[in-house]
């Protein structure tokens, strides 16, 4: 049995366009595991199967081979103990910070009253405070998308999935919540399977980093990041890690 609380074992897609019957091949026979409370983050060239991968781990994509597996039971399809975070937010613009929140917990039929202690913990968690009642037409990009990761903490999943979570935000609110990002993780200590195209965030988040091939998918090298929390990125050891793992994206790797 494996100690992993994620496993993800030989998995490989392919997509066949419906005119033509030309056959993309996304993923080739990819291997990772993910320990409990581990923080890994997954970075390659555009193209590469960075969100399919994850879409298959959230049960959104069926893959070609291979299985995904948390706690060695086999997942298909989407469950509440995979938290998934969308780039663009993905909230209900008809309900409030709170609604959007409670959204999977009444899903799962848990009692109101459980269910406003669960959003009043998440709320403080992500330092919304006193914005319980706001739309998201009433928010800033940053505030989406902490409501975005407390709904995805709020049905207690035992991996969060993240794709692109912070592409879409300015460079200051980006490194904002990065910051609010590692103090959640360091809170919950919840697996993480993180996707970006940056690698400076890569190495300023992660424990280890998983650089992928260009299509199809494969894993070109793995490093295990050994700086300690919370890291500069003007320090000498994160500069040259950032640059390693960039020149191992688009050249070698050492």
């Amino acid at each position: 049995m494996s100690q992993a609380k994620l496993s993800i074992e030989h998995i490989s897609k392919s997509f066949t366009e419906k005119k033509g019957g030309k056959v993309t091949h996304a993923l080739l026979d990819f291997n990772l595991e993910v320990a409990a409370g581990e923080f890994v983050t997954i970075v390659g060239p555009s193209g590469c199967g960075k969100t399919t991968l994850l879409k298959i781990v959230a049960g959104l994509e069926i893959a070609s081979e291979g299985a995904v597996y948390l706690d060695d039971h086999r997942v298909t399809v989407p469950g509440p103990e995979r938290g998934l975070v969308f780039q663009d937010f993905a909230l209900f613009p008809w309900r409030d910070v709170t609604g959007n929140i409670v959204f999977g917990p009444e899903l799962l039929k848990v009692p109101a009253v459980e269910r406003v202690k669960i959003a009043e913990h998440y709320i403080r968690l992500v330092g919304l405070s006193g914005n319980e009642r706001k739309y998201p037409a009433e928010l800033s990009g940053g505030m989406k998308q902490r409501v975005a990761i407390a709904r995805a903490l709020a049905n207690n999943p035992e991996v969060l999935l993240m794709d692109e979570p912070f592409g879409s935000l300015d460079a200051q609110t980006r490194s904002q919540m990065q910051k609010e990002l590692l103090y959640i993780w360091q809170e919950n200590r919840k697996a993480v399977l993180f996707v970006t195209h940056s690698v400076e965030e890569a190495v300023y988040l992660s424990n280890r980093i998983v650089v992928l091939s260009e299509s199809p998918g494969t894993i070109k090298q793995i490093y295990s990041i050994d700086l300690s929390y919370p890291r500069s990125r003007s320090d000498h050891g994160f500069i040259s890690l950032r640059e390693k793992i960039t020149g191992c994206i688009s050249e070698n790797c050492r």
